[in-house]
């Protein structure tokens, strides 16, 4: 009971610090520092300048600012329009064809983009315009980007993923193709999600009669032919061994400079942009990272991850149960933090007790990661709803919050399929050894 009077004050004092407006890893760190000082010792203090050197330090952490950078290039150019119109002409007899299309251009640019909030607004400023353009309601248009946007985070790379690794000391490449399956398992399951309401509610999507031919289907790939390359460029090197993830990062990097290069997009003020965003972004994460490792080494030293390990399996409950728990409560802790911050503070809380109970710490990190979805289109703090209600003009907050509810139950059945059946998601790192 100790260790969950622990959890439950330290999670208490760290909602408090957020209310205040005060950023997350701020809070964190400040409430990290005061709990070392409080409870262990003011010498302990002094440990936290050594974490920090050596955490920050970590020569895997290079990966970061390289899918950052590869991210950040390729939406500065056009390849998330031409992902959504390929799409949408291939898949244009099908029930809400736009929105379905909009789900798996999200699924291909999030092959060569780290992060949710980037693949979800490089293709939802351009889609959802053109979709209520076509008649199509808000609401679903708006929950369709927001939804293929957590698909950023799930299939490689991963910026949330690297976090987890770092954390857990779990290889990167191995979670990279753990995540494949499972991404495009749920891709589906979205576009079926959208398929169903559709034919329930035909009024929410007009049918296109746009005919198309095949060769302007083939000429549409044809465009995208550059992306799908870099994608199998940066996962296939992992996957069969000839680069290691910051090597396939450094590839996906130059090869999204190359691209935007090639089609102009490439200009001195964009290319400055690009490097701003980058910088900024691995700033913001390399400092919440290291304030997620001074709240772990606190709660470690006071005992909090191996009580609560040690509570929980004397349950005596079926671990599937125990995992239902954790899941449930990493979906509570969403709806109020971003998704590296969910995974920086948790993870280290919950990752003893799931290795006791017998599970691959590579599975847990592609469960983490779909928990780190759901909590993207949560509100009241959903990242991927502020960002689409932000970008595209006459869409609200209510439009997108109420469009992207729905879509937490494919995302939740995902993580059901997944605890049922693990292999899902480790069959591909096994079959790369």
């Amino acid at each position: 009971m100790e260790a969950i009077a622990g959890l439950a004050v330290f999670i208490a004092a760290l909602m408090a610090l957020l209310a205040t407006g005060l950023p997350v890893s701020f809070a964190t760190g400040l409430l990290a520092i005061a709990g070392t000082a409080m409870f262990l010792s003011t010498g302990a203090i002094s440990q936290l300048a050594t974490i920090a050197f050596s955490q920050s330090s970590h020569f895997v952490l290079t990966v970061v600012p390289l899918f950052i950078l590869m991210g950040e290039a390729l939406a500065a150019t056009g390849i998330g329009r031409d992902l959504f119109h390929a799409a949408q002409l291939w898949l244009r007899r099908l029930p809400g064809a736009l929105a379905v299309g909009t789900v798996l251009a999200c699924t291909g640019f999030a092959a060569v983009c780290g992060s949710s909030a980037v693949t979800a607004a490089t293709i939802g400023a351009m889609a959802i315009p053109e979709m209520i353009r076509r008649g199509y309601d808000r609401r679903l248009a708006a929950g369709a980007a927001a939804a293929g946007g957590t698909l950023g985070i799930l299939i490689p790379p991963s910026v949330p993923m690297i976090v987890y690794g770092v954390l857990t000391e779990t290889s990167i490449g191995d979670l990279f193709i753990a995540g494949i399956v499972p991404g495009l398992i749920l891709s589906a399951m979205l576009s079926i999600t959208i398929m169903l309401m559709v034919l329930r509610r035909p009024q929410i999507a007009p049918a296109s009669l746009e005919p198309s031919s095949l060769a302007e289907r083939v000429r549409a790939l044809k465009v995208v032919g550059p992306v799908i390359v870099l994608a199998f460029l940066v996962l296939g090197s992992i996957y069969f061994g000839v680069a290691t993830p910051t090597e396939a990062g450094a590839i996906g990097a130059a090869g999204a400079m190359l691209i935007a290069a090639l089609g102009g997009a490439l200009r001195w003020n964009v290319f400055t942009a690009i490097l701003t965003k980058t910088v900024k972004t691995t700033a913001m994460f390399m400092l919440l990272l290291i304030s997620g490792f001074f709240a772990a080494f606190m709660l470690a030293r006071l005992g909090i991850p191996q009580g609560m390990a040690d509570l929980l399996l004397g349950l005596n409950v079926a671990p599937w149960v125990l995992i239902v728990l954790i899941n449930l409560l990493l979906v509570v802790m969403g709806m109020f933090m971003d998704a590296l911050s969910v995974v920086v503070i948790m993870v280290p809380i919950f990752f003893p007790t799931v290795l006791k109970l017998g599970y691959d710490p590579v599975w847990f990190g592609i469960i983490i990661t779909i928990n780190v979805e759901i909590a993207a289109i949560s509100p009241p703090v959903g990242f991927n709803l502020f960002v689409l209600q932000s970008l595209v003009p006459g869409v609200t907050y209510t439009d997108v919050v109420r469009g992207s509810a729905i879509f937490m139950v494919p995302l939740g059945l995902g993580i059901l399929l997944l605890t049922f059946f693990p292999d899902v998601a480790t069959f591909l790192p096994r079959l790369s050894h």
